[in-house]
């Protein structure tokens, strides 16, 4: 599944995005930054602001999210470091990604980009590749905890 619907000059999986995500929180929230878009696997990646002017939608997409939670033990809504590696997560892609045309962006004010890395988009079955090795990675880290 592409990322911002889609409206970007290359590819960018949002696998790509939950494995990077997942790297900037610390290990005890890294599953669920993992896992926090998991819902567009069965909806797709519609950006927020329309997601805003589509209701009924969004209560379809938060059912599925709930069922995700619960089959993977995860909180009921997103921990805050969650929410707050995925907006470093924007800010860094819109630095990266070519989404920067100088326009405000509200959500973003005082979000730095990471320096962490640079968001290089990989292609499809890498980035499928490298979340199931991830996934994989983290359900054994949980199973010893």
């Amino acid at each position: 599944m592409c990322r911002f619907a889609g409206h970007l000059s290359h590819f960018y999986s949002v696998a790509q995005h939950a494995v990077l995500c997942s790297q900037l929180v610390p290990q005890e929230f890294a599953f669920e930054a993992l896992m926090h878009d998991a819902t567009e696997a069965y909806c797709q990646d519609i950006p927020a602001p329309l997601k805003r002017l589509l209701p009924d939608y969004k209560r379809m997409e938060e059912k599925i999210d709930t069922v995700i939670r619960e089959k993977y033990g995860l909180p009921p809504v997103m921990s805050t470091p969650v929410k707050y590696a995925d907006l470093i997560m924007l800010a860094t892609e819109r630095r990266d990604l070519g989404l920067d045309d100088g326009s405000f962006w509200p959500v973003l004010e005082g979000i730095p980009a990471t320096e962490m890395f640079k968001v290089i988009p990989l292609s499809p079955g890498h980035a499928y590749g490298m979340f199931m090795e991830r996934f994989n990675e983290l359900s054994e880290l949980r199973k010893c905890a």
